[in-house]
């Protein structure tokens, strides 16, 4: 698409299988060009439903349901919600199924349309043929910021182009000419979650799900792609469900599908993903972030053969397996972490050098050695599960809300004998109880709290220094398979339900020395 999408529409098809390199090379249009009808398609030629398949290793069943619900050329449809884990595939197959249906398409992104104008414009600026360049001062077609005014306008726009399409169906052969099929308009919005960190969040989603109704054009059709579940999205206004459509994890047969297509050597490129592929699994499954750490581990994992074609032995494979495995621990640590803060972390050696000279003789000072691996974004997790186990749920307010802390100006008496009596036998009987179990959601809630303090106290001291490295990224891993790790391990327990709750509990295994490492 030549409008200001197309950079994303071919960026965006190619992310989920972009370590096979079977992506489409995006080029960029002359900035004399005008879109046409013809740019309401994907822009190249129909793939085969047979290629469709191979090109997505465990998606076939989810392919299958969205050809179903999308239907016949020119049935109506009700809106499809597309969700799953990030670099699950939900938009390269979305995207890769319009190419093999030929049918015209606008595809906006919330992460690039970040506020309600950019979007209502960018979908403007599809429909009306319109692109951004000096020509036009780089301005949209039209200024739309009220929902009102974008609801005009679309169904203006997609009247003409409905009737365009409808008036050339069928004179020339949409393959010979490279027009779309059809004369439905489906109308796709990526990161849907976004919308809900906007300013006017509570009425840009139920304007967004209720577009239909709100349009009565059978000849649209509604997908939403979304990184978070239809229980985010529930609104206390009559609206038409969007119908679900779920993209789980990749297996790990699924990921070996996926790394070892158009592999100039694929037998070495298998001998290395027995090596890396498991270990990293158990941290992460997405795509992208499995792709950046097997490039550099590759080349590392290739460094002592002088022939990059050979087919290794058994000897061979022991060798290179010798040569990468000190790697693999820093890569896993390099990649999965909460975030890169060099500069913190130097400055907490030099004040831990400076504090280790006052400890008592009895503290050891190699607190930060741990004699096995274990992530970044675990290592916090773990921390956070035995705050929770050792302290009171009354507590987490004064220990980790900045508004709930005790005011020091208040009580200033001194504590009587009998009530610091009291306060040795309650910390006594709280020890002997041993640690106390907590739901999911304050492990979370604690978690959220450590980690977002480390990130907040190092944008204001050295936020000039650590774009690159910081950035906007966030976790790097899933918390909750982070969690399932750590219970599979026996780091943490995993009990049963609260009959008050209904909700599962948990309690942590970990000694306090443990924790201070």
């Amino acid at each position: 698409m030549a409008t200001e999408e197309s950079p994303q529409v071919t960026r965006r098809a190619t992310r989920s299988y972009s370590a096979s390199n079977t992506g489409i090379e995006s080029t960029k249009p002359p900035e004399s060009y005008k879109p046409t009808i013809n740019d309401l398609g994907f822009g190249q030629q129909p793939v085969r439903l047979e290629d469709l398949l191979s090109s997505f290793p465990g998606r076939r069943s989810q392919i299958l349901e969205l050809l179903r619900l999308l239907g016949p050329l020119n049935s109506p449809m009700f809106p499809i919600l597309v969700y799953g884990g990030p670099s699950t595939g939900k938009t390269s197959v979305t995207l890769q199924v319009f190419r093999h249906l030929n049918r015209p398409f606008i595809y906006s992104s919330c992460i690039t349309c970040y506020s309600p104008r950019i979007l209502f414009e960018s979908i403007l600026n599809q429909l009306l043929f319109h692109r951004k360049d000096s020509g036009h001062s780089y301005s949209s077609v039209k200024r739309c910021e009220r929902p009102s005014d974008f609801v005009n306008y679309l169904r203006e726009a997609l009247e003409n182009v409905i009737t365009n399409l409808k008036g050339n169906s069928g004179k020339v052969s949409s393959k010979m000419s490279g027009r779309p099929d059809g004369t439905m308009v489906y109308l796709v919005f990526d990161n849907l979650e976004r919308i809900r960190d906007w300013d006017k969040s509570s009425t840009i989603l139920p304007f967004l799900f209720n577009l239909n109704d709100i349009l009565k054009m059978p000849e649209v059709g509604l997908i939403f792609i979304s990184n978070t579940s239809p229980d985010t999205y529930y609104l206390n206004i009559g609206y038409v469900e969007p119908i679900p459509l779920y993209f789980p994890d990749y297996t790990e047969d699924d990921l070996r599908h996926i790394f070892m297509a158009n592999q100039t050597n694929s037998r070495l490129y298998a001998s290395f993903l027995d090596v890396v592929l498991r270990p990293f699994c158990r941290v992460t499954r997405q795509v992208d972030e499995l792709a950046a750490a097997f490039s550099s581990l590759f080349k590392k994992y290739s460094e002592p053969l002088s022939d990059k074609d050979v087919a290794p032995n058994e000897e061979m494979k022991r060798r290179l397996f010798s040569h990468i495995r000190p790697h693999i621990a820093s890569a896993l640590n390099e990649t999965f972490q909460v975030r890169s803060q060099p500069l913190l972390k130097a400055e907490t050696n030099q004040e831990t050098k400076k504090t280790n000279s006052s400890r008592m003789p009895g503290v050891r000072e190699d607190f930060d050695k741990i004699d096995f691996h274990m992530s970044t974004s675990a290592k916090y997790l773990l921390i956070s599960a035995f705050l929770a186990s050792r302290n009171p749920a009354t507590l987490d307010a004064s220990l980790f809300d900045s508004t709930g802390v005790s005011d020091s100006r208040k009580r200033k008496r001194k504590a009587s004998e009998k009530s610091m009596d009291q306060k040795e036998m309650a910390e006594q009987e709280l020890l002997m109880k041993g640690p106390g179990t907590f739901p999911l959601e304050r492990l979370l809630a604690i978690f959220q709290c450590i980690t977002s303090l480390a990130e907040d106290s190092l944008d204001e001291e050295e936020s000039h220094e650590l774009t690159v490295e910081g950035g906007s990224r966030g976790l790097m891993s899933d918390v909750l398979l982070q969690l399932s790790s750590l219970c599979n391990a026996n780091f943490i327990i995993k009990g049963g339900s609260c009959p008050l709750e209904g909700s599962t509990r948990y309690r942590t295994a970990v000694s306090e020395d443990l924790a201070l490492k």
